[in-house]
C-alpha cells in the first residue's frame, strides 16, 4: 500500500484580490464622504480587530464555550457595507458576526459578555458567538445553521416590500454556504417576487477548510455569476478596498430601493486565522507564505489607512491614537465581561418562544413541552 502524501496547503488561485482601482473614489456615494466619514470607517474596522483579538486572548485562557469565529483580514466587507445603511435597511448574517454585529452600532461590552456566557450579553448569555442580535438597530443575526439566513433574508425584504417601506436587506453568507439548497430557493423566491434584498458572499476562499476551487463548480469569473440562473444581477467587488465595497454595493441598493430588485454581489476578502479557532489545519489547507502574503498586501485596515495616508485625512499619530483607544476599549469589555453575572436558573424557560413569553392567544394553545 502507498504511503498517502500529505498534503501542505495550496495557492490560493480564484478571487484572489485584484489591483486596486482608485476610479471607485470618484463615485458619488464615496466623493460625498466627510473626513469624519473616512475617519469613522477606519475606527470601526480597528475597533473590530482589536475586539476579535482580545476575544481570540481569551478563548485561549478557557473564558468562552462553543466555537469562535474570527473575523480578522475581512473587515472592510462589513464596515464598508453596513456604512451605507439607512433607516429602513437591515443585516442578517451567518455566524462569523462579531464584525457585522460592531459595524451596527453594538457595544464591545454586550458583545463580548456574550461570549463569556454572561447575562450582560446582548443574547442575554444564551446566544454565544454565533448569535448576536439587535433588532433595535435592525440587526437580526448571527446563525448557527449554514445558509440558514438566507430565507430569512428574503422574509425581512419580504417585510419591507409588504409594508410599503424604502429599504433593503444585506444578507450575508460565506463561500461555503453557497451551494445549500436553501441558498438557491431563496434567490429563485426573491427573483421571483421581486424582493430588495442583496446576498453578499464574503468569499474568504476556503469555506470550512476546503478551497473553492476544489469544492464549488462555478464559471471562470466566480461564484457571484451563478446569479443570472435567477434572472438578478449580480458584480464581483474587492474586498480589501472600502471605495469600491461602498460604490459597487450602493448601486445594489439603489437597485433594491427604486426597483425592488435584488442583487447577488461577491466580495473577495481573507480570513487570517481557521474557519474558527477550533480550526487546527488552517495552515495546512493554504501556505503559511499565502496567509502572510495577504496580511502584508492586502490587509484593510493597512489599505485604508494607507489610502487616508495619502489623502492627508490623517496622520501617523493619529491613527496610533485610533488604534490604542480600540484596545483600551477591547480590554475594557473584557473586563466588563468577567465582572458581569451569568444569566439566573429561572431565564433558562424564557425567550423560547415568543408567544408564549408574551402571553398572546396563539401562546395559549397547544402543549409546549416546557409548561406541562
Amino acid at each position: 500500500m502507498s504511503k498517502k502524501k500529505e498534503f501542505t496547503g495550496e495557492k490560493r488561485e480564484v478571487m484572489s484580490p485584484p489591483a486596486r482601482d482608485k476610479s471607485h473614489a470618484k463615485a458619488e456615494i464615496n466623493a460625498s464622504m466627510t473626513k469624519e466619514d473616512k475617519v469613522k470607517i477606519l475606527t470601526d474596522m480597528v475597533r473590530i480587530r482589536r475586539f476579535e483579538q482580545a476575544a481570540l486572548q481569551q478563548y485561549q485562557k478557557g473564558k468562552m464555550g462553543g466555537f469562535l469565529h474570527l473575523y480578522i483580514g475581512q473587515e472592510a466587507t462589513a464596515v464598508g457595507t453596513i456604512s451605507l445603511c439607512g433607516e429602513h435597511d437591515h443585516v442578517i448574517t451567518a455566524y462569523r458576526d462579531h464584525g457585522h454585529a460592531l459595524s451596527v452600532g453594538m457595544t464591545m461590552n454586550e458583545c463580548m459578555a456574550e461570549l463569556f456566557g454572561k447575562f450582560t450579553g446582548c443574547s442575554k448569555g444564551k446566544g454565544g458567538s454565533m448569535h448576536y442580535f439587535a433588532p433595535d438597530k435592525n440587526f437580526w443575526g448571527g446563525h448557527g445553521i449554514v445558509g440558514g439566513q438566507t430565507p430569512l433574508g428574503a422574509g425581512l425584504a419580504f417585510a419591507l416590500k409588504y409594508k410599503e417601506l424604502t429599504g433593503c436587506c444585506l444578507c450575508y453568507l460565506g463561500d461555503g454556504a453557497i451551494n445549500q439548497g436553501a441558498f438557491h430557493e431563496s434567490l429563485n423566491l426573491a427573483s421571483l417576487w421581486d424582493l430588495p434584498v442583496i446576498y453578499i458572499i464574503e468569499n474568504n476562499g476556503y469555506s470550512m477548510g476546503t478551497s473553492q476551487r476544489r469544492s464549488s463548480a462555478h464559471p471562470p469569473e466566480g461564484l457571484a455569476p451563478r446569479a443570472e440562473g435567477y434572472n438578478m444581477e449580480w458584480d464581483m467587488v474587492n474586498g480589501e478596498d472600502i471605495y469600491e465595497t461602498r460604490a459597487k454595493t450602493q448601486v445594489a441598493i439603489e437597485r433594491a430601493h427604486q426597483e425592488s430588485r435584488p442583487t447577488l454581489l461577491e466580495i473577495a476578502t481573507y480570513r487570517y486565522y481557521g474557519h474558527s479557532i477550533a480550526d487546527a489545519n488552517h495552515q495546512k489547507y493554504r501556505t503559511k507564505e499565502e496567509i502572510e502574503k495577504y496580511k502584508k498586501l492586502h490587509d484593510p485596515i493597512e489599505v485604508w489607512k494607507e489610502t487616508l495616508f495619502e489623502e492627508k485625512v490623517i496622520t501617523e499619530e493619529e491613527a496610533k491614537s485610533i488604534d490604542q483607544a480600540a484596545k483600551e476599549e477591547a480590554a475594557s469589555s473584557v473586563e466588563f465581561a468577567e465582572q458581569s453575572p451569568f444569566p439566573p436558573k429561572e431565564e433558562i424557560f424564557t425567550d423560547i418562544y415568543w408567544e408564549v413569553d408574551n402571553n398572546t392567544e396563539a401562546g395559549q394553545t397547544g402543549r409546549h413541552f416546557f409548561n406541562d
